[in-house]
């Protein structure tokens, strides 16, 4: 049997959480490019793939994720879909427990924080390679993108406690009237 939701991409899920952020307005695949430093058929194919894997339903410009299927996705499919990748120590901008809205409910510890590689980053700790190479722009521009990305993070790259909270943080963003969708 094929299986769609091998298919997906990592700049599908960067997509998806960006859709989640407009709460009920609907973009132009054009705008969502920009907003995402993507071509709109970038954002057209990986509007069309998350469809086909059931996160998305309906079409533009009435395009609806599916935010229970978005949430399962996240918490129990996102980490083995696309694994957390460390590197070196790096210069660039917070993610996973050391951004928002994280940063506040988990205590550090002694290991350098996880960052993007970005050149105009102000922290700097071990790069965690984002889901997609244009995320620290993105993130940059759009607090709330920022931080659903960085409890993605949390959730790919974490420690059972640091999951816990964020996909609890998610569920919390996801049921908001901010993200609400019919």
């Amino acid at each position: 049997m094929y299986d769609v939701a091998m298919d997906l991409k990592p700049q599908d899920v960067v997509v998806l959480l960006k859709l989640l952020t407009y709460g009920d307005a609907r973009p132009s695949y054009a705008r969502m490019g920009q907003e995402l430093f993507l071509s709109p058929s970038e954002v057209h194919a990986s509007i069309r793939r998350a469809k086909e894997a059931h996160l998305i339903s309906g079409s533009q410009p009435h395009i609806v994720p599916n935010t229970e299927s978005v949430l399962e996705f996240l918490v129990h499919g996102v980490k083995y879909s696309f694994p957390a990748e460390r590197g070196q120590l790096t210069r660039g901008i917070p993610t996973s427990y050391a951004a928002p809205p994280l940063k506040d409910k988990l205590s550090p510890g002694d290991d350098p924080p996880p960052v993007w590689a970005f050149p105009e980053g102000k922290s700097r700790g071990y790069s965690l390679k984002p889901l997609y190479r244009t995320v620290p722009k993105a993130a940059k521009a759009d607090q709330k993108l920022y931080e659903l990305l960085a409890l993605v993070d949390a959730i790919r790259d974490g420690r059972a406690r640091d999951r816990q909270i964020a996909e609890h943080e998610l569920r919390a963003r996801l049921s908001s009237p901010a993200y609400a969708h019919s």
